[in-house]
């Protein structure tokens, strides 16, 4: 089980009343090595001295954006980046996944809902959390559709024989459906199923990973043909593809 006050948190915002309201709430939830920054270069700083474990972080800051502070932040660690932004629009939510961001989070907010995200984040993490003491796993499985085949115990995508980035939450959803070909998912269901939140997903995150997901492995993102929308009801990656 992870300690949560070993967790080292950097909270990046230029609106003091938001930095405080999380920093209150997160303490009393536990987390204690909190560390706050007010512009791009203060966050770099902070990265340099702790590298931390998660990045909350607002996209308009005074001295450069959020979305391109994302990828350096990239180079102290592997920190797990929420973006905390009034920035909503699927423009807004799709290049802030596209720059390397985990989560979206739209102001105003529930700062209890910021909390839940960064412990669901957690819980994910906590089977590779102690590398000396590894979790035993079954044989983890090869997952092969038609041109792609899904990795899980490299964490890898090969589409038309080429290994593909896909960052984790992306892989984590592509995964899912292809554990369970053929069944539909409401984008509720997949929230709960991959970011393991109860009820707190917005349409717009579910949303943006699918689309990047289908960047990837379809021939024509825009005419998905194996990750499909069943009207109505969510999504399912179709079985018929699926040679295992």
């Amino acid at each position: 089980m992870t300690n949560l006050s070993d967790i080292k948190i950097a909270i990046v915002d230029d609106e003091p009343s938001i930095v405080t309201m999380l920093q209150m709430v997160l303490r009393r939830e536990g987390f204690h090595r909190l560390y706050a920054a007010s512009t791009c270069a203060e966050a770099l700083d902070v990265a340099t001295r702790i590298a931390p474990d998660i990045v909350l972080l607002d996209i308009m800051l005074p001295d450069g954006s959020g979305l391109e502070l994302c990828s350096k932040l990239r180079e102290y660690g592997n920190p797990h980046i929420l973006f905390l932004t009034a920035k909503a629009s699927d423009l807004d939510v799709l290049r802030g996944f596209a720059m390397g961001g985990d989560d979206y989070i739209t102001k105003p907010f529930n700062p209890l809902e910021v909390v839940a995200r960064i412990q669901a984040r957690i819980r994910r993490l906590e089977p590779d959390a102690s590398p000396a003491n590894p979790v035993k796993r079954p044989d983890p499985g090869v997952y092969r559709f038609g041109h792609f085949t899904v990795n899980e115990a490299e964490g890898e995508l090969i589409v038309d024989g080429q290994p593909v980035p896909c960052p984790a939450q992306e892989f984590q959803l592509l995964l899912h459906f292809c554990k369970h070909p053929g069944i539909v998912f409401s984008k509720t269901q997949l929230y709960e199923k991959v970011w393991g939140i109860n009820g707190l997903g917005d349409d717009s995150t579910v949303m943006v990973h699918i689309r990047r997901i289908r960047e990837r492995i379809e021939i024509d993102p825009g005419n998905p043909k194996m990750l499909v929308t069943v009207r109505g009801l969510g999504y399912k990656l179709v079985k018929e593809s699926q040679e295992r």
